[in-house]
């Protein structure tokens, strides 16, 4: 037999029609049968029943030639169609599939088995297939080949050795190949397992581990846990988890973009590797939060050493093309000592202590308490609350009075909202005003705050009460919608109140976007409304920044205040703020006065004004009312 340029064999089409031969001979037999019978039929019979019987014995042998024919024109085609097939499974690189003989030797392959294996097909026809089975698969294989020669058809799974050199692992079919009801060799069809596991695993990769950082994600953190506690309880071990979360990181976000953001948690997840035990673990369960589990600690002490390590090593610099950077992270952390507890809970607790940190000014680690069980039903509760607060007009103004530090007569107010619940009676601002900071609703109430407090003041006023400024404390949420100058200028519509009368205040943090600060402020004052900068000292203004936004007065925190008599460096702060705000033609108020000592101390040093329980606390507006009253003592 020879061969074509493609490398397959050449068959030769005259070896097609021999078999058909003794067809096509029967046919033509039967045909010049049934002629020679109508010819005797015709000429030699005279009984006219006689004639037509041997006629339809003559037509019979006629139709049974034309199906013989037809037979043997369908077998010719069945015939030229399983050619093009053989060859077409030659050529398919969709289907490894390889020939083989009785002796397991490749008589013929087609190209994906060609590609699959690593091999060309002239490499391996002629050798036996074992050569690239891996010993510990290659009596499977045999066995296989073993119930292909006894015409079963078998599978298995073998691995091989690529002609690359790289393993791979094979499910293989192995079906008889017969020729006149004898088997003459084996057809073996594969499949390659490999890519199949390597899809398998990337799934699993996705399903469980985060794609950014390498580490495992919270489904995985999860049933690590959940196994961990089982294997605790039974070993008596003590089980610790760390939550973590980056401070400030959506700044790191607005200052750089999320690229750099990335990068910085991807340099935080090493090294929150870097010092873990081979049984500890650590994930990512989502943004800029981190949990760890540490599978044995000796204690609760010896957990909360662990965290303080954690923090020092997230505070070590980094750097961001080329940027340095310094970061701080807080932690929440809590132990299995409550047996009680599943993997759900104990994470909860974890993240309330790691809230509480971040409450409680941030870079720090806390370990939970029991006695924080209801605090999160308790806030969600109040947080309900004062949505109906809001509804049913449970918030009340308080008003400080601020004085004249030489005259000491009544110059100004500040508004400061309380709660007076129905059942709770009256509950203090730093029981509900974070909440409302964190739920968003300090908008709905600050607004409320700035309409009444100028309500009030004109009120006062249309009374015949000398006109004095009203003080209005904004949030940050407040102070970052953009239009603020438009409510504010509503407000002072709505209520007639002149804007020299009203004095809003923000605080030091507010002042980080220049942008929107000079804006916004300068869009304040063309309004004619006083801007003050309150807990002055205690956040990151330059003093650049008061150089160039109209501020009027500077509010002095009541931290500097209250030790400025036992504190040489409260008592040189102060006065450093006195001067410098003076020479930049800023106003100076010092809150928190209560003793007299320290009022000495501040009209000494010539600041403007002051407020504090040493004059007056908070007290209502019908006080307020009295006390602007002439001749009031």
């Amino acid at each position: 037999m020879t061969k074509r340029m493609d490398g397959f064999p050449k068959r030769n089409k005259r070896q097609r029609t021999q078999p058909l031969s003794g067809s096509v001979m029967i046919s033509c037999l039967l045909t010049a049968l049934a002629s020679v019978w109508i010819v005797v039929a015709f000429l030699l019979i005279s009984n006219p029943m006689y004639k037509w019987t041997a006629a339809a014995i003559a037509a019979s042998l006629f139709v049974t030639a034309i199906i013989v024919y037809i037979k043997r024109n369908e077998s010719f085609s069945l015939q030229h169609y399983h050619t093009a097939i053989v060859e077409t499974l030659l050529r398919s690189d969709t289907v490894p599939l390889a020939i083989l003989n009785r002796s397991g030797i490749v008589m013929e392959m087609n190209e994906a088995s060609s590609r699959t294996l690593g091999y060309q097909r002239s490499e391996l026809l002629g050798e036996p297939i074992s050569r690239l089975v891996e010993p510990s698969s290659r009596q499977s294989l045999l066995d296989s080949l073993g119930h292909s020669l006894l015409g079963e058809t078998k599978q298995t799974n073998i691995n091989i050795t690529h002609g690359s050199g790289f393993p791979l692992e094979l499910q293989v079919t192995c079906s008889p190949m017969l020729q006149e009801n004898e088997v003459i060799g084996t057809v073996l069809i594969s499949q390659d397992l490999s890519d199949r596991k390597r899809n398998v695993e990337r799934i699993r990769y996705m399903a469980y581990y985060d794609d950014m950082t390498g580490l495992p994600n919270r489904t995985l953190f999860q049933m690590k846990l959940t196994e961990t506690l089982v294997r605790a309880r039974e070993e008596e071990r003590v089980v610790g988890i760390c939550y973590l979360d980056l401070d400030r990181f959506k700044l790191v976000n607005a200052s750089f973009g999320r690229e750099f953001g990335d990068i910085l948690l991807m340099q935080v997840a090493e090294r929150l590797n870097r010092d873990l035990s081979d049984n500890d673990f650590a994930a990512r369960m989502e943004g800029d939060e981190f949990a760890l589990l540490f599978c044995n600690v000796q204690s609760e002490k010896h957990l909360l050493e662990l965290s303080k390590r954690l923090l020092r090593s997230i505070e070590e610099p980094y750097e961001l093309s080329g940027f340095p950077l310094h970061i701080t992270a807080s932690i929440g952390s809590v132990t299995n000592r409550n047996e009680e507890d599943d993997s759900y809970s104990l994470i909860k607790k974890a993240d309330m202590a790691l809230v509480k940190v971040k409450e409680s000014g941030k870079n720090d680690c806390l370990l939970y308490s029991e006695s924080w069980s209801n605090s999160s039903f308790e806030r969600l509760t109040l947080q309900h609350e004062m949505y109906r607060a809001i509804q049913r007009n449970e918030f009340i103004l308080h008003y400080q009075p601020q004085y004249d530090l030489v005259s000491g007569t009544m110059v100004g107010v500040e508004a400061l909202v309380r709660w007076n619940h129905p059942l709770k009676g009256m509950i203090p601002p730093g029981d509900f005003i974070p909440l409302a900071e964190e739920s968003g609703m300090i908008v709905q109430i600050g607004d409320w705050v700035l309409e009444e407090a100028c309500r009030q003041n004109k009120a006062w006023q249309d009374s015949g009460l000398p006109p004095i400024p009203v003080s209005v404390n904004l949030s940050i949420r407040q102070f970052v919608q953009n239009d603020l100058a438009s409510k504010v200028a509503a407000v002072l519509g709505k209520t007639g109140l002149d804007a020299k009368y009203l004095d809003l205040e923000i605080t030091e943090s507010m002042t980080m976007d220049v942008n929107h600060v000079s804006r916004c402020l300068l869009d304040l004052t063309d309004l004619g409304v006083n801007i003050s900068v309150d807990d002055f000292g205690t956040g990151y203004s330059s003093f650049h920044y008061l150089k160039n936004f109209p501020i009027d007065r500077l509010k002095i925190d009541r931290s500097f205040v209250r030790d400025i008599q036992q504190d040489p460096s409260d008592a040189e702060i102060v006065a450093a703020i006195i001067a410098m705000a003076h020479n930049l033609n800023i106003q100076v108020i010092a809150e928190g006065v209560e003793t007299e000592g320290q009022m000495e101390f501040l009209r000494k040093h010539k600041c403007d004004e002051m407020q504090g329980y040493f004059w007056s606390p908070p007290v209502s507006s019908d006080n307020i009312e009295l006390m602007l009253t002439p001749g009031y003592q």
